[in-house]
Formats: C-alpha cells, structure tokens, sequence
C-alpha cells in the first residue's frame, strides 16, 4: 500500500453551508485574501480578525529582519541602531 501524498494545504469545511474549501499552505503561513473564497448563505466573504496584531504577518522580506523577542532588527544584515 502506497504512503498517502502530503498537501501543503490546509482543508476548511463550513459548518454553516456544509461545503469544503482547500487553502495552500505557502512557507507554514495561508494568505488571508483565501478565506475570501468561503462565503455565506448570503454570498458575504469571510474576514480574519486578529485584536493585537498578534497572529498577522503585514509581509514578507529578503532585506529585513526581524526578531522581537531577541530584540534583533537588521537591514540588510546590519543592525539597526
């Protein structure tokens, strides 16, 4: 028996209309903008709300560096003084 074939992807059904929508999984992170693909009985999209912008990534970058806990800020891999 072949081993089951891993997604990256994560597999969301709404309870509420009983359908089931497949979101990519990029880098251990999903795109918010996907769960606009999940919508009401009334056709109204889903929204994230994170309180505290404590689980949202604004972007991602090659030239930045970020560490808040480490207290570490880079530019282009030099500290930000």
């Amino acid at each position: 028996m072949a081993a089951p074939v891993k997604k990256s992807s994560l597999t969301v059904t709404d309870n509420r209309t009983g359908k089931t929508y497949e979101i990519p999984i990029k880098n251990n992170y999903i795109e918010a903008v996907e769960l606009k693909k999940i919508k009401s009985e009334t056709n109204q999209i889903l929204k994230s709300y994170d309180p505290g912008f404590m689980n949202t990534m604004s972007c991602t970058s090659k030239i930045c560096f970020i560490d808040g806990d480490k207290g570490i800020l880079e530019y282009r891999g030099y500290p930000i003084e």
